[in-house]
């Protein structure tokens, strides 16, 4: 209760919006709320300027709402400042744009440093190639959103970009019911990572230089890393042609498990990039998929097979959670 009494007083939290559309406080009892609404006097007018008032090194969970808008604004959330769920009132409705480009690591909309995060119904878009069938800036990367704290999770969000859209870049985390959209190297990074009943949709071709798209440049660096992207029952779809993925590192791993392939995904399906004549240490793997784009009859002939063990080793929770932080969360993500 003190803790409670104590963030009231000095961060002017706003236990609900007062319209019934949107309930800041559903599912979080005794859990202090920070509102963010730039239309009203007793809230919070940027999701930046609610998390810089988290304490520092904070170890209780804090809600911060967003309410739904277009906010135009980078946000970040440091490495001090844990225990944090954000959460917005849907994909579409609460929007977080950006037009940083260039550099990978400082130019993301949404940069998540801290461990054990939790966003929920929020947009996260890098407008700087976006959307690209109306923009005339020449391709660069601009991430949407980077992820380098562990046990993060993402429940309904979506990240819209064209190259490198979802810097994943290192530690545990789960998305699920997310939507990722891009052309070029959009899911990328080193993290060890779990995409359930995700949408991965390619937006290829649309603008150059590339003509051809590459959805995961997973960056596994050595045989002891435990980083992976594991895509379960997910769908890929989108325009234009891509390749489930290529290596960003040497022991790069991906896998696609019971997913919808649509005919976006290229025959040959993975690329070694500059790993060619070392595919033996690649981990690109398929099983159990359907659609138009899942024949492996003209896959890279190094793609691997997995035994049924091998396979649950990574599909199974157990493999970004052996601790069961994911239930602990606030907010029931999981069937």
């Amino acid at each position: 209760m003190a803790i409670v009494l104590f963030i009231c007083t000095a961060f002017f939290i706003c236990f609900a919006f007062t319209n019934g559309e949107f309930d800041c406080t559903s599912g979080l009892i005794d859990r202090p709320t920070l509102a963010v609404d730039p239309l009203s006097n007793t809230s919070f007018s940027s999701i930046q300027s609610a998390i810089d008032s988290v304490p520092s090194n904070n170890k209780k969970w804090i809600s911060i709402c967003v309410k739904a808008g277009v906010y135009n604004e980078q946000v970040k959330i440091p490495p001090d400042k844990p225990y944090i769920y954000l959460k917005g009132e849907g994909i579409g409705k609460t929007n977080v744009v950006w037009d940083g480009h260039d550099t990978m690591l400082t130019s993301s909309t949404f940069a998540s440093l801290a461990d054990n995060i939790v966003v929920s119904g929020i947009t996260f878009v890098n407008s700087y190639n976006y959307p690209p069938s109306k923009n005339d800036n020449p391709v660069k990367p601009a991430v949407a959103t980077k992820i380098s704290g562990d046990k993060s999770a993402f429940y309904e969000c979506s990240f819209l970009g064209y190259q490198d859209t979802l810097l994943d870049d290192e530690g545990r985390h789960y998305f699920k019911l997310c939507n990722i959209e891009g052309a070029i190297d959009f899911i990328f990074g080193g993290g060890q990572s779990i995409y359930e009943k995700c949408t991965i949709s390619v937006n290829a071709g649309i603008k150059s230089p590339y003509s051809i798209g590459f959805i995961a440049a997973q960056a596994r660096a050595s045989r002891d890393d435990t980083g992976g992207f594991v895509f379960k029952q997910c769908n890929v779809t989108g325009e234009g042609k891509a390749f489930l993925g290529r290596a960003w590192k040497p022991y790069s791993r991906v896998i696609y498990f019971n997913s919808f392939l649509s005919n976006v995904v290229i025959p040959q399906g993975w690329d070694a990039w500059t790993y060619a004549d070392h595919e033996s240490q690649l981990t690109f793997v398929e099983e159990e998929c359907q659609g138009s784009g899942s024949d492996k009859f003209n896959r890279v002939k190094w793609e691997k097979n997995l035994s049924t063990e091998e396979l649950h080793s990574f599909t199974r929770f157990s493999y970004i959670d052996n601790e069961g932080w994911i239930r602990k969360i606030p907010l029931k993500i999981q069937d």
